[in-house]
């Protein structure tokens, strides 16, 4: 017979066949169970999710990325924050409670209304990565009723738990995000069972409620292992399940028709010759007075539309919203295309009036903001294709290579150091930092906790230098130079426990330490060390003469430490000198 390593090995390849490579790790050496002792405290769920924040917060932290939809951040915000903290606040109660607490509890899921590219799926996705909770997203076109041919609505919250690396604990607090969800809306005219709309209605109807979600199913090879693992274990059947209490699910859909749907209820449905042509801005406004019954109308269950308490509606984009987009530093649109060029050495830079071009171009597609992706490679891909072969290592994006991208890369391959050119791109620099700045400052409240000072212009410089030369967004950012600011205290600290000298850095030296440590390339900690090598004696000597052990280190001190240390002595020699004059 095979030893146990063998055989794990021949179910390995033999799944990876038959299940293709999801199943890879489907061999039970791979599949650790969860720790299901574990209980809620200090290492519990609750230190790995963002549960304590407030409704202001997560809205001054959506602003930061989405254009307008003031209402749908407002709303998401206080909803999605009342959900986590209310599940935290039954959680902690534990059951001390009365048995009949939360019967019939009534979820905050929700469903997002609006045409395409206005952000919809963006904005769950945003929260979930601030909250720290898993997300998953589903089309809900591709499921039907179970027992049926298609997927299988639970498989979403199976997902979860891949998504929280197995811990099922964490997968039940997550955020489960249908999209399409117009398309399940029934037909009035079908004869039958409707089991991929009306079906997948009823199918969501317990998940989005509660109910115990059973990690083994037939068609994932992943959870029969993992179940005869545990058998092989324990010598018991335990069944792992996940509970859907506190899972929220967000619906969304474009919902083209609707409009008419609340036309007809509100009698303005004109007829004949008075008809008007259907106007997109006056659909919008009727999709504000939506009620449960227009939806029911519209195609959903009753109870399905019952357990989407909170709905909200997201405006479509024009064109200045659109260039405000492409001007936020946060945009993926402008960081991704950055980051290509900069694949090859190219620095590209865009004159504010290009990024309004491309607005007015995008808006005339009607997709929203994904036609900004369109629009942004159709002007740059002759560039990206032909700049790489050159060595040209700088682009300036301006009006007329928006308008005439062929035209303009034949000009300037003809004459790439143009000087009026030139003068332009130092000037875009100049503008694009500026708006970074003004970025940068408006993020001050989110970073006030971490922040033991203010956001002083030296440290937004840091900042800014770390968005363009890593690459980061602007988050990243922010956390890499704060990150970097604690390790300079760790090493003030570390300095007094080895040498019994406080040392405390000034501001300037702060920006001086983390601006050398990037210059060399090395970390904050490793340019410390280095510099301790030459600050301890000076400051050891100082101590022995004077007993001085206290010292707030200026820039100098960092820049020019030999320069510091001898200003130090000369102030010591001079004021001994000077004491008989005194008396």
């Amino acid at each position: 017979m095979p030893d146990q390593k063998q055989m794990e090995r021949q179910l390995s390849d033999y799944l990876s066949k038959k299940y293709s490579q999801k199943a890879k790790q489907a061999s039970p050496g791979f599949c650790p169970l969860p720790d299901v002792d574990c209980e809620d405290g200090e290492d519990g769920v609750w230190s790995r999710i963002n549960f304590d924040m407030r409704p202001e917060e997560l809205v001054a932290y959506l602003d930061q990325y989405i254009v307008r939809q003031e209402e749908a951040k407002a709303v998401l915000a206080t909803k999605i924050c009342t959900h986590f903290n209310r599940a935290k606040y039954l959680s902690k109660r534990g059951g001390a409670s009365d048995p009949a607490d939360g019967v019939g509890l009534i979820k905050n899921n929700i469903l997002l209304m609006g045409p395409t590219g206005v952000g919809k799926t963006y904005l769950v996705k945003l929260i979930a990565a601030k909250l720290g909770v898993p997300f998953v997203k589903g089309d809900a076109t591709k499921f039907s009723e179970t027992g049926y041919v298609g997927g299988d609505v639970e498989d979403l919250v199976r997902d979860l738990v891949h998504e929280a690396d197995d811990d099922i604990e964490l997968a039940q607090y997550g955020i489960v995000y249908v999209d399409e969800v117009d398309k399940i809306a029934s037909s009035g005219n079908l004869i039958g069972l409707d089991v991929s709309r009306s079906g997948v209605q009823r199918a969501l109807l317990k998940p989005m409620e509660e109910t115990e979600v059973d990690m083994k199913v037939a068609h994932d090879p992943i959870s029969q292992i993992q179940a005869i693992e545990s058998y092989r274990k324990t010598g018991k059947r335990e069944r792992r399940t996940v509970n859907t209490r506190h899972i929220l699910f967000v619906m969304s859909g474009a919902f083209g028709g609707l409009a008419e749907v609340v036309k007809r209820r509100v009698n303005r449905k004109e007829l004949g010759f008075a008809a008007s042509v259907n106007d997109p801005a006056q659909d919008q406004a009727y999709l504000h007075e939506v009620t449960p019954q227009d939806l029911v109308q519209f195609g959903f269950e009753t109870e399905f539309v019952g357990r989407l308490p909170v709905n909200v509606l997201l405006e479509e984009l024009e064109a200045k919203d659109l260039y405000e987009i492409l001007k936020n530093p946060n945009n993926p649109v402008i960081i991704s295309k950055k980051r290509d060029f900069a694949a090859y050495a190219i620095d590209l830079r865009l004159e504010d009036k290009a990024l309004m071009t491309l607005a007015e171009q995008a808006a005339e597609m009607k997709t929203g903001a994904r036609a900004l992706v369109s629009v942004v490679e159709k002007a740059l891909l002759p560039f990206e294709r032909t700049l790489p072969s050159t060595d040209i290592k700088k682009l300036l994006v301006t009006p007329e290579l928006v308008s005439d991208p062929d035209g303009s890369l034949e000009a300037y391959l003809a004459d790439p150091d143009d000087e009026a050119l030139n003068e332009r791109f130092e000037a875009a620099g100049r503008a694009e930092r500026m708006e970074l700045l003004k970025m940068i400052a408006k993020r001050e409240p989110l970073y006030a906790e971490l922040l033991d000072s203010p956001l002083t212009p030296a440290r937004m410089d840091l900042i800014a230098d770390d968005y363009y030369r890593a690459g980061m967004t602007l988050g990243a950012a922010f956390d890499n130079v704060i990150e970097r600011l604690y390790a300079v205290r760790e090493f003030e600290i570390a300095f007094f426990e080895r040498y019994g000298i406080k040392i405390k850095f000034g501001e300037a030296a702060e920006v001086a330490i983390l601006a050398g440590a990037a210059a060399e390339g090395c970390g904050v900690k490793l340019f410390c060390q280095r510099l301790s090598q030459v600050l301890e004696p000076g400051l050891r000597l100082v101590l022995d003469r004077t007993g001085q052990d206290e010292f707030f280190l200026p820039e100098e001190a960092v820049l020019d430490t030999e320069a510091y240390l001898h200003g130090l002595f000369q102030e010591h020699y001079s004021h001994t000198l000077g004491e008989p004059a005194k008396a």
